[in-house]
């Protein structure tokens, strides 16, 4: 930068030799085309080539990585492999035309499903962070961080609910005989002379009803959503050693919970093979298989198929809640997203596809053993896995080993599920205060406290009026803020952040692209610009179901994970200056620190960052002339672009 003979300085009456203190001016090593003219107010910097990303201050805790590929893997299935796909799905299908129903939902996969899914993957991978600080790359949208954050809350209160459901069945499963079959003697009644009405239907009621509504529930003692009642105090301890379990599951974070779904995520495909053969030795399943798969074309023409599907492939793929975003935070910089991504929607989907097998097979078998349509046994949610297969299962033979299987399996795939969901809450907390991160006892505390809360929220859930509650929560206020959260998720990744600069991520994330890889992200490339008007229509057609006040109460908490959208935008605008316009465009751009974060590569060469010019500051160059860093937040090499213009 310097030469061996003297500056001059043109326009003088005589040339005048520069001192080591009146040299030109410079910037990150490069020379400004005009001198500073208060020395004493020009900031310092050092002429250095370009370094590595700074090193981390001393407080800095680096974040966690899977242990290897494969619990990443089964996390991500266990967590994608709910009890969605096991009570939901096979009863969608045969209510939406049986194996129709596949043409749509495969549909819906194939344009909606994976595309979502390997945005979440490829920006939570890329990021390095969790889904809140991830939106350093478009900081107008931190509030999508915010809103996934509040759905996680609202998943997280009622899931662990089902568990401590699964709880109290499985410990009255070691009874013999089982408390919800004929078998036993308090039942003897209900079985012999059907005296017990729905006072709701008129229809008997059967035993494993019986037991669901007045041993589990206590709904008979309840009126509705005003009259919730006392609370059941076995749920409630069943659902506090849910929590337990839970916090030392994830007491190490990824740790613990990459060595603990090695077990939690394989044991329900075990579980789900022995009742596919077991059904298939029992007289009457073909009849419960067929019912599952006969088609009825007709039912394409329906919106509420498609719709259907939609719904169902965000609920089973786990989409627009931040589990997904926060474990793939945890990957190495260069893992292959999609192909990770190929492998855990196919096989969540196939998933769901063999689990009817297990389910109908076996109420095909109790709709043989009483004599009615498979239809009338049929049902979905806890109904089916609580009412319906429990009966199911009473009828075979060695009834207690197959309900103690079953509501194992039930548990299995719950705390995986719970796992993702409380991963995206606690990395969300974790990355925005990482002094948290500092000393295993703060962090410790921080998820006792946090499970505690859960709990204690938890416990509207299982009084006697819960289950109007937890109908609320998981039809639609969780529903309905997920579509809304995607939504402005794919707008500002597609449109603001870039969908160009997106896809090249990806490539840069895959060292090793083969040539298949950038033709396939061209192919997710349209998918990504096009899914925000077709997530809109999802969005409007959910609306139209909502006719009920009780409906519209849920809507209005599924509001409120939305409405953390434009309030966060409004602060992100607000913390920039000039006109609205320049306020937006500036609240869009990506933060300095947002491709530093990526310390985190298997390979071994260093990644390479330019110099970056930190704002914001002024440099005054004359009288007149003023340039403002704040506005050109540009590396050093972009700058030196700049001045030689």
């Amino acid at each position: 930068m310097t030469s061996e003979e003297p500056k001059t300085i043109p326009g003088s009456d005589t040339d005048q030799t520069l001192s080591q203190e009146a040299r030109p001016a410079q910037l990150n090593g490069f020379n400004l085309a005009h001198d500073v003219i208060d020395p004493s107010s020009r900031p310092s910097f050092e002429s250095h080539p370009p370094s590595p990303a700074p090193p981390a201050d001393a407080d800095f805790v680096p974040r966690e990585q899977w242990g290897g590929k494969y619990e990443f893997l089964l996390s991500c299935m266990g967590y994608s492999v709910g009890l969605g796909n096991v009570w939901r799905f096979p009863y969608l299908c045969y209510r939406n035309g049986g194996g129709v129903f596949l043409i749509p939902y495969f549909i819906m996969l194939i344009f909606t499903g994976v595309p979502l899914f390997l945005m979440e993957l490829s920006l939570g991978q890329y990021g390095a962070a969790g889904p809140i600080t991830v939106w350093k790359c478009c900081p107008l949208l931190k509030g999508i961080g915010i809103g996934m954050l509040c759905v996680s809350t609202l998943v997280c209160l009622y899931y662990n609910v089902i568990i401590a459901w699964t709880f109290f069945y499985l410990g009255s499963s070691f009874q013999s005989p089982l408390p919800w079959s004929c078998d036993a003697p308090a039942n003897a009644y209900l079985c012999g002379n059907n005296t017990i009405q729905n006072n709701l239907s008129g229809n008997t009621l059967s035993p494993s009803e019986v037991f669901w509504n007045d041993r589990v529930l206590g709904v008979v003692n309840s009126q509705g959503l005003d009259d919730p009642g006392p609370v059941r105090w076995p749920l409630a301890l069943c659902l506090l050693a849910a929590w337990i379990i839970i916090f030392f599951c994830m007491l190490k974070g990824i740790r613990s919970s990459g060595k603990v779904v090695y077990v939690t995520a394989t044991f329900p495909y075990f579980v789900l093979i022995v009742l596919i053969i077991r059904g298939a030795t029992l007289e009457g399943s073909l009849q419960g298989v067929a019912f599952y798969l006969t088609p009825d074309w007709g039912r394409l023409a329906s919106a509420q198929v498609w719709n259907d599907a939609a719904s169902q492939i965000f609920y089973s793929l786990g989409i627009g809640v931040g589990g997904l975003l926060s474990m793939a935070s945890y990957n190495k910089f260069d893992n292959n997203v999609i192909r990770d991504c190929l492998v855990i929607t196919i096989g969540n989907c196939s998933t769901s596809f063999f689990a009817g097998f297990a389910i109908f097979s076996i109420l095909g078998h109790m709709a043989w053993r009483k004599g009615v349509p498979v239809g009338e046994v049929a049902d979905t949610g806890p109904g089916l896995a609580f009412v319906a297969y429990p009966e199911a299962l009473a009828l075979l033979p060695g009834s207690v080993f197959w309900s103690i299987l079953f509501f194992l399996m039930l548990f299995m795939l719950g705390v995986d599920t719970l796992f993702g969901n409380m991963e995206g809450i606690t990395t969300a907390v974790l990355d925005e205060f990482p002094q948290l991160r500092a000393s295993m006892k703060q962090k410790s505390l921080f998820l006792g406290l946090l499970c505690f809360g859960f709990y204690l929220m938890g416990l509207l859930l299982i009084t006697d009026g819960g289950i109007y509650w937890f109908t609320l929560i998981d039809s639609f206020a969780t529903s309905f803020g997920l579509i809304i959260i995607t939504l402005f998720m794919c707008l500002g990744i597609s449109f603001f952040y870039g969908v160009n600069q997106f896809c090249q991520d990806i490539i840069d994330m895959i060292c090793l692209c083969p040539p298949w890889c950038s033709k396939v992200l061209l192919y997710f490339k349209a998918c990504w610009i096009s899914l925000t008007l077709m997530l809109y229509i999802i969005f409007l057609e959910n609306m139209q179901l909502c006719q009920t006040d009780d409906q519209r109460i849920s809507v209005c908490m599924g509001a409120t994970c939305c409405l953390q959208i434009p309030i966060w935008a409004i602060v992100a605008m607000s913390k920039e200056s000039g006109t609205l316009k320049d306020r937006f465009k500036k609240s869009i751009r990506p933060l300095n620190s947002w491709r530093v974060n990526n310390s985190n590569s298997s390979v071994g060469e260093e990644r390479v960052e330019a110099e970056r010019v930190e704002a914001p500051f002024t440099v005054h160059l004359t009288d007149r002339d003023t340039v403002n860093l704040t506005d050109l937040d540009f590396t050093a090499m972009a700058w030196e672009n700049g001045i030689e213009a």
